[in-house]
């Protein structure tokens, strides 16, 4: 995920900047990125690919969960070249809530064994508590 400067990921400035450009202004999805959604979940898996169908298959299947308990948003993947390993964003307003709703499509994937996930309490920043948690 790229951020600015201000913490904010680049996707989500996209959707604000085309909200005000449409007049989508204070809608909860043009705002959720930036304001709502400010804790995360960050999962830190081996991948060992350049395969990405698996990938995406399972970040269908996160997105599907994180709706369903409409509990956030999945921002991304950050995958690194050679498919060694990656990393998975997701947002919002409570990471205990967010992590249980993706348990268990994490669980289902061979992928994530071994993965290192961050639970993080609030805004990105120094202080801001963080719980790191080893997935078996």
């Amino acid at each position: 995920m790229v951020s600015l400067s201000n913490g904010v990921s680049v996707k989500a400035a996209r959707i604000l900047l085309l909200g005000a450009v449409f007049g989508v202004m204070g809608s909860a999805n043009a705002a959720s990125p930036a304001s709502v959604n400010d804790q995360a979940v960050v999962v830190h898996f081996r991948y060992g690919s350049t395969d990405l169908k698996p990938l995406f298959a399972l970040e269908d299947r996160l997105e599907s969960a994180i709706k369903s308990a409409a509990v956030g948003i999945l921002d991304g993947d950050e995958v690194a070249a050679d498919g060694h390993d990656g990393y998975i964003y997701m947002y919002g307003p409570d990471a205990d809530r967010l992590f249980d709703a993706i348990k268990p499509v994490l669980a289902s994937s061979p992928f994530m064994k071994g993965a290192r996930i961050a639970k993080r309490y609030g805004p990105p920043g120094e202080g801001t508590r963080q719980v790191v948690i080893d997935f078996e």
